[in-house]
């Protein structure tokens, strides 16, 4: 009976290596020896084996310790007197999982398709596709709510045959090319692959005599019409689920769902933030420096604003509670008004005479920004000339 070898010889690594250089070594030499790297070499296939048994021990704490201690012998517990199976006894299959991944260039399902540990079918009901509609909406419509009809591009059941995707009277057969398993198993080294029947999709059965109006598929395309309650406080972005109104499922299944996706035109008066609108309204000068009384627009009409004597552009107005209601209907935000001071244009004789009296009756007191911006202006020109007269004196 042949020597069995030392596991830490087979992988190439000293017999106080690390896990982690234990699991290098192995990736190294399960890539190397990999069968379908090496078709048709039978060696390279009991050596990928020897390597995978080699490994499977000095990853494991528990076996490396029996091992370490009593060699072979003390593994006899562990994988009982048959010895190591690799189907039955080989517990690493993430590590693996990343070698058959790397070779083949990824691909999550790999490992699955190689193990037979997942079965892709599609035999049964199947959900049908949730649909998504982009709709556009004007401001007021977003603000006060309304109600929309809307068509929705879908699939629906066919009526012909009820969505079975068969002509009446007809059956389905065991699908011949998979022998009604849902799978085709095709061999890749000492491997199985599994893989979903193209003929019958995983189903396992076949339509003989396919529905004439919609192919054997169960559905038709259609277009439906619904009407789309869109609630007050909605706004570019909010998204609204109408149940059941998605895709008809295969083969039965239930229908998915509808989103419908808002975007909200721009307003000519109101730009929005949150809950709150904001509103620029330009006044006369006169009603700036006087004070007095401008009409703002509000989304429940007009409203009556008073402006402070001595009133200037970017002065904000806040009116409470005149903004976008909430979406959950708990109150409202607020409206601020930003006022703009225009100045007057195209004056008449009458209208230039008295200003230039108001001019010449004029007081710094009068323009406390004008006066604070020219003392600043004169303060950074002191500054700058004092920086500047010794260069000027030394080319002097």
């Amino acid at each position: 009976m042949a020597e069995k070898r030392d596991y830490y010889e087979i992988l190439g690594v000293e017999r106080n290596a690390s896990p982690e250089e234990i699991k290098k070594a192995y990736r190294r030499q399960a890539l190397l020896h990999h069968p379908d790297r090496n078709p048709g070499d039978k060696q390279a296939e009991e050596r990928f084996k020897e390597v995978s048994v080699s490994y499977e021990v000095p990853s494991d704490p528990e076996k490396r310790q029996l091992y370490d201690q009593n060699g072979h012998d003390g593994l006899r517990s562990a994988f009982g007197p048959g010895g190591f199976d690799f189907a039955r006894d080989f517990t690493h299959f993430a590590d693996l999982e990343e070698v058959l991944n790397s070779f083949f260039g990824g691909g999550g399902g790999l490992f699955e398709e190689f193990f037979g540990t997942r079965r892709r079918s599609r035999e049964g009901p199947q959900p049908g596709a949730d649909l998504r509609l982009d709709l556009e909406i004007d401001f007021e419509e977003a603000v006060f709510g309304v109600q929309r009809e809307i068509t929705v591009p879908t699939l629906e059941e066919c009526a012909s045959c009820g969505g079975r995707g068969m002509e009446p009277g007809s059956s389905q057969e065991n699908c011949r090319h998979c022998g009604g398993r849902g799978v085709v198993v095709t061999s890749s080294g000492f491997f199985q692959v599994r893989q979903t029947c193209p003929v019958c999709g995983g189903a396992g059965r076949v339509i003989t005599k396919p529905c004439r109006t919609c192919r054997g598929s169960g559905r038709v395309k259609a277009r439906q019409r619904l009407t789309l309650r869109i609630p007050a406080g909605v706004e570019t972005g909010s998204r609204l689920r109408v149940g059941g109104r998605g895709e008809a499922g295969a083969r039965g299944g239930p229908p998915g769902d509808l989103y419908v996706v808002l975007h909200v035109r721009p307003h000519e008066l109101f730009h929005r933030e949150g809950n709150d609108l904001i509103c620029e309204v330009p006044i006369p000068a006169d009603v700036a420096a006087l004070g007095g009384e401008v009409a703002v627009p509000t989304l429940d009409g007009n409203s009556t604003l008073r402006i402070e004597p001595g009133t200037g552009t970017g002065r904000v107005f806040r009116l409470r509670g005149q903004g976008v209601p909430s979406v959950d209907g708990r109150g409202r935000g607020d409206l601020h008004v930003r006022v703009v001071v225009e100045v007057p244009r195209d004056l008449n004789a009458r209208q230039r005479k008295a200003l230039r009296e108001f001019q010449a009756a004029g007081h710094p007191d009068n323009y406390p920004l004008c006066r604070e911006f020219a003392e600043r202006a004169r303060k950074f020109a002191n500054r700058r000339r004092t920086a500047t007269e010794p260069e000027e004196r030394e080319r002097s």
